[in-house]
């Protein structure tokens, strides 16, 4: 009686870490499988068969797991498709013992095995586990060693200020593997810089790039790919004003060396814009720290006495809003309520930190006088009192000179009281609080994104009139994939007097100049007469 041979479905796995080499008609992919597929031929009396699918992994380093191609096959060996693996050299499975033991385990489990071609072993006896445990310790001492040799490498090169490839930064190309500076991007480069010490924050800086249709560095890569040329984010413009490169410098792991390339920046430009941020980011983690979840509780009051307490409502759209709510309106007494029984808490934390980083700010502070604590705050209709307590021997014109012109101040023996107008309004269902003047009451810009974007829009869709790339409304539509009407009732915006708009950009125009504002007005093209039609005449 004869006996029917087991039939082992045998998959062929190869790698390569770079891609060099393997546009050739004839690759090392295609050599690891031709002695592959050799070997399993010469198998065939023992009942083996190769697995037509193909499993390549060109590019891909063998430390980690992250590859297409093994993928698949551990997929397929899960399935029971595969019941043995099939490879040129150990290495080109893994060079991580941990990533091993992985593999091995869905071998075990799916009772297939695994062999290597050129070191002659397989993974179904313990002599053949303990040497391919021996050979794969070798193979990531290898990997370990090449990579620290790459790291001081890098870290050598860099010293000597040699650029170590990458994505190149705007303002550069790469000529003879170096660094060597694009005239026209430099100029780009040099009025980022200018702009942002003109509007003073990197979120305003954002929506001006995007309005003026500046993007990152456009940059084709060796294989013909084109990367970048996206609207800049506030994460890139920050690492892009804080790039050492553009002063012909370049750093590894903190440490700044002189480069090979030639600067772009002055370097009294560059120190302004680093100045500049450094005090940014000090503003914001002061006032971070005065918003807390509730920065001022226990110190709000309304004009009755009583004391605001912090509150918060979830709406539809999910989302937080958070209050000071007077106590007696929480206690069912309406009518012992003051004036505003509730004020939205960020309008009222924005205008407490403005005056308390006025007063801390000074240039010249007076011996003696420095600021202690709030004690507490009144929140009226038409004004809010803070009361500040202090140290003796403060200079009343010093610190009148630090706040806004309208508010007052009144120094007394163990404080001082700083009286802020005020005027409550109503935008888009929410109580804002305005300054006199009808602008906001802190200096803190108040950017409007829904405006912004409808100003940048607007400015696209005349570019494209005017150069031709749309020849009619209804195009500029269809490019945009909106309605001709919604196009027509919007496109006025692009005609705005440009103090106009780089008030709105660093958002400090008045808070009651909104979109739906501006839609609604019969917008003339006299710049002079839009700010006057906007009570900005002096604008």
């Amino acid at each position: 009686m004869m006996t029917t041979k087991r039939a082992f479905r045998c998959a062929v796995y190869t790698r390569k870490s770079s891609e060099e080499g393997l546009e050739q008609s004839f690759n090392s992919l295609d050599a690891q499988r031709e002695a592959c597929e050799a070997y399993i031929k010469s198998q065939a009396q023992e009942g083996w068969t190769l697995v037509r699918a193909r499993y390549d992994d060109g590019g891909f380093s063998g430390g980690s797991m992250e590859r297409p191609g093994l993928k698949a096959l551990m997929a397929d060996i899960d399935r029971g498709a595969v019941d043995i693996v099939v490879v040129y050299k150990v290495d080109r499975l893994t060079r991580s013992l941990t990533d091993f033991a992985k593999i091995v385990d869905v071998l075990d489990r799916k009772g297939a095995s695994f062999v290597s071609v050129t070191q002659q072993f397989n993974t179904t006896s313990s002599m053949g586990r303990l040497t391919l445990n021996v050979l794969l310790s070798f193979a990531q001492f290898e990997r370990e060693v090449t990579g620290e040799r790459i790291r001081d490498k890098v870290a050598a090169s860099k010293k000597k200020g040699m650029w170590m490839g990458g994505f190149p930064p705007l303002g550069y190309d790469i000529l003879n593997r170096k660094l060597a500076v694009n005239v026209a991007e430099a100029k780009v480069l040099n009025s980022i810089f200018a702009r942002f010490l003109e509007l003073g924050s990197v979120r305003a800086l954002v929506a001006d790039l995007r309005c003026r249709g500046i993007v990152s560095k456009k940059w084709k890569t060796r294989h013909g790919l084109m990367r970048g040329g996206h609207p800049f984010s506030r994460g890139a413009l920050y690492y892009l004003l804080r790039n050492p490169v553009y002063l012909g410098e370049v750093r590894h792991k903190g440490v700044i060396h002189h480069g090979e390339h030639q600067a772009i920046l002055s370097r009294d430009l560059w120190d302004r814009v680093q100045a500049a941020l450094d005090a940014n980011k000090h503003e914001r983690l002061q006032i971070e720290r005065v918003r807390s979840s509730a920065p001022l509780g226990g110190l709000l009051f309304d004009d009755k006495g009583n004391r605001l307490t912090p509150s918060h409502v979830k709406k539809r759209d999910g989302r937080r809003y958070r209050y000071y709510v007077s106590q007696a309106l929480l206690q069912q007494r309406p009518k012992q309520a003051g004036s505003l029984a509730r004020i939205p808490a960020q309008e009222i934390e924005d205008l407490v930190a403005d005056r308390l980083r006025r007063l801390a700010d000074k240039k010249e502070p007076v011996a003696g006088d420095t600021v202690d604590q709030v004690t507490r705050i009144e929140v009226g209709p038409d004004a809010v009192k803070l009361i500040v307590g202090r140290r003796t021997g403060a200079d009343v014109a010093s610190l009148r000179a630090q706040l806004v012109p309208e508010d007052q101040i009144v120094v007394r023996d163990s404080d001082f009281e700083i009286t802020v107008p005020i005027r409550i309004k109503q935008r888009g269902g929410e109580k804002v609080i305005e300054g006199a003047d009808g602008r906001s009451a802190s200096t803190k810009a108040h950017l409007d994104a829904v405006l912004v974007k409808a100003l940048a829009q607007a400015h696209q869709w005349r570019e494209a009139l005017s150069t031709g790339i749309a020849k009619s409304l209804e195009e500029v539509a269809a490019q945009s994939g909106c309605d001709e009407s919604h196009v027509r009732h919007r496109i006025g915006l692009a005609f705005i007097a440009p103090d106009i708009v780089e008030m709105i950009l660093a958002g400090t125009q008045p808070r009651n100049l909104t979109l739906d504002h501006l839609l609604k007005m019969e917008m003339p093209l006299s710049w002079r007469a839009q700010r006057r039609m906007l009570g900005l005449a002096a604008a």
